[in-house]
C-alpha cells in the first residue's frame, strides 16, 4: 500500500503508514518519504506490521493527551539498513568515545540511561549527563560539516511517564520573526560547537585532542532548505555569533531560541514502544523531556549526513 500521511500538528509533523521499514524500500517509496519530509519535517512510523490503520495519533500538538500503544521496535540491523537508504550515516560525538558500545552497530546512537546489563546507570555518570544534554533544544550534528540531515529514533524501553520528545518548526519560526529582527540576523552566522551543550551541564572533561577532533563550524543563521523554504538555523550547539561579543551574541541566540520554541511551533511526541520517528535536522530543533532516571529508557538513533551541501544561505 502507498505511503499514507495523517497530519499531527497545524504546521508540520505527520503520522506515516503503508511502508514496511524492515525491508528494502523501492525507489518510489524513498522518494515518497523524501517528499513527505520536505512537507512535514517530522514523520511518525508505528511499529510493525506497517498496514495498521492510522487510528488515534501517537503524538499531538503541545499539551494534548497521548494516543494508544501499538507495535514492536525495529531491529538494530533493520534500523541501520533503513537509515542507509537516505544517505551516509553519521557517528557524531561517538568519534570522541573509546569505551565499548553495547549496541550491535557503530552507526547506532545509544540514547539511553542504561548500562550494558540493562540496568539504569548512576545519575551522575558521564553517560547520563551526556544524554541529559539531549533535553536542550538542538539539531543533531549541526556542529560539523556536513551537518546532520535526517535522524531516525526508535523506542525500545520506556519509563512509566515523561521522556517525551518535542520538535520545533524552524521554517515557521523564520516566517513569524519580527521583520526588523529578521533583517538584522539575515547576514549573521553562528559558530556551532559540539561540546558546548555538555559543558553547559558541567561535563568539562575533554582533552585538547578530543576538542580538536570536532572543531567548531560556522553556519548562516538564516538559510534556505533545498525544498525552498527559509528557516532559522539555531539551537544549543550555536555557542556564539561571529563578529559579536560573546555576551551580545549569546543573548541574541537566546532570544531567537525562545522565539523558535514557542508552543505554537512545537509538536510533542508521546512515545510508545515500537515507534520510529524520523525528522529533518535542517528544518527542526528537538529536545527530550525529563523522566525518572531510576527507570530505564532506551531509544536508538541513526542519523544521515547530506551527500551535498545541505543548506544555503538565504
Amino acid at each position: 500500500m502507498p505511503l499514507t500521511l495523517v497530519p499531527l500538528h497545524p504546521l508540520f509533523a505527520a503520522q506515516a503508514t503503508g511502508v514496511d521499514l524492515a525491508r528494502p524500500l523501492s525507489t518510489a517509496e524513498i522518494a515518497a518519504i523524501d517528499t513527505a519530509m520536505d512537507r512535514y519535517a517530522v514523520l511518525v512510523f508505528r511499529g510493525q506490521p506497517p498496514g495498521q490503520p492510522p487510528g488515534q495519533p501517537l503524538g499531538q500538538p503541545l499539551g494534548q493527551p497521548p494516543g494508544q500503544p501499538l507495535g514492536q521496535p525495529l531491529g538494530q540491523t533493520e534500523q541501520v539498513a533503513f537509515a542507509r537508504q537516505f544517505g551516509p550515516l553519521d557517528l557524531g560525538l561517538k568519534r570522541l568515545k573509546k569505551q565499548p558500545d553495547r549496541l550491535a552497530h557503530e552507526e547506532l546512537m545509544d540514547i539511553s540511561n542504561v548500562e550494558a546489563d540493562g540496568r539504569p546507570a548512576a545519575r551522575d555518570s558521564r553517560k547520563v549527563v551526556s544524554n541529559i544534554a539531549n533535553q536542550l533544544w538542538h539539531s543533531d550534528s549541526s556542529f560539523q560539516d556536513p551537518p546532520g540531515k535526517y535522524s531516525m529514533l526508535s523506542a525500545v524501553v520506556l519509563p512509566d511517564s515523561g521522556g517525551e520528545t518535542e520538535f520545533a518548526d524552524l521554517r515557521a519560526a523564520h516566517d513569524a520573526l519580527e521583520p526588523a529582527l529578521l533583517r538584522e540576523v539575515a547576514t549573521l552566522s553562528a559558530e556551532h560547537d559540539a561540546l558546548h551543550s555538555r559543558m553547559l551541564l558541567g561535563d568539562n572533561n575533554y582533552t585538547p585532542e578530543q576538542r580538536a577532533m570536532l572543531p567548531a563550524v560556522s553556519w548562516p543563521i538564516v538559510q534556505t532548505h533545498p525544498a525552498g523554504r527559509k528557516l532559522l538555523f539555531i539551537g544549543v550547539h550555536a555557542s556564539r555569533i561571529v563578529g559579536m561579543s560573546m555576551a551580545e551574541g549569546r543573548m541574541l541566540l537566546a532570544d531567537l531560541l525562545e522565539h523558535a520554541t514557542q508552543p505554537r511551533f512545537v509538536y510533542r511526541h508521546h512515545w510508545r514502544v515500537g515507534d520510529l520517528v524520523m525528522w529533518d535536522n535542517r528544518s527542526t530543533l528537538h529536545r527530550g523531556r525529563r523522566y525518572d532516571l531510576s527507570q530505564p529508557r532506551e531509544l536508538r538513533r541513526t542519523t544521515t549526513v547530506e551527500r551535498q551541501p545541505a543548506l544555503v544561505a538565504a
